[in-house]
């Protein structure tokens, strides 16, 4: 029954998306409503993660930036937005190329879509690196594409993370933890 539901679903495209109310994103055609706005701790952590990396990304002087919850639009049936993004190179309106870090905030109405749809397309989109952050139990997981798949190359409560990019940068999650 399930393969026929499926090939009944509308699939849509950036057009319809541009065009919705609310907030969405859009998988591979498939829309997902996003989660009422997120909870303080939520927030505190992306913005706390967002000034540490703006902070050092200031004086690097190869035109790289950090987003705080912007559009990537992928291709032509693929949305996303996380809540923390590293974009090196020139952006106008969305990310429309693959950024060089990519930090989901964890939480338990997102916990699924962030560990196994994304990481999945993420990894698709072979995303150098991508940060599960779970500001409940204060744990972060990193994985690092290599090798044609994301492989972990960190997983605890947190310590003095360095990430190679254009742009190279580090995220003091102990610094995170102590504030939230």
């Amino acid at each position: 029954m399930q393969g026929i539901v499926l090939k009944y679903l509308p699939h849509y495209t950036v057009e319809d998306y541009l065009k919705w109310e609310g907030d969405w994103e859009l998988i591979e055609g498939v829309p997902y409503a996003l989660a009422p706005s997120p909870v303080a701790k939520h927030q505190m952590v992306s913005g706390l993660i967002y000034r540490y990396i703006a902070e050092q990304l200031e004086n690097c002087g190869k035109d790289c930036h950090v987003f705080f919850e912007l559009d990537w639009v992928i291709n032509e049936d693929t949305v996303v937005r996380p809540d923390v993004t590293v974009v090196c190179g020139k952006v106008e309106d969305f990310i429309r190329k693959t950024p060089e870090v990519i930090f989901e905030v964890i939480s338990p109405l997102t916990a699924r879509k962030d560990e196994y749809l994304k990481f999945y397309l993420y990894e698709k989109e072979r995303v150098p690196y991508y940060v599960m952050v779970y500001p409940e139990i204060k744990k972060v997981k990193i994985f690092k594409f290599k090798e044609d798949k994301y492989q972990k190359v960190f997983e605890g409560k947190g310590s003095l993370i360095k990430f190679e990019s254009v742009c190279p940068f580090e995220v003091d999650f102990n610094w995170i933890w102590q504030r939230v």
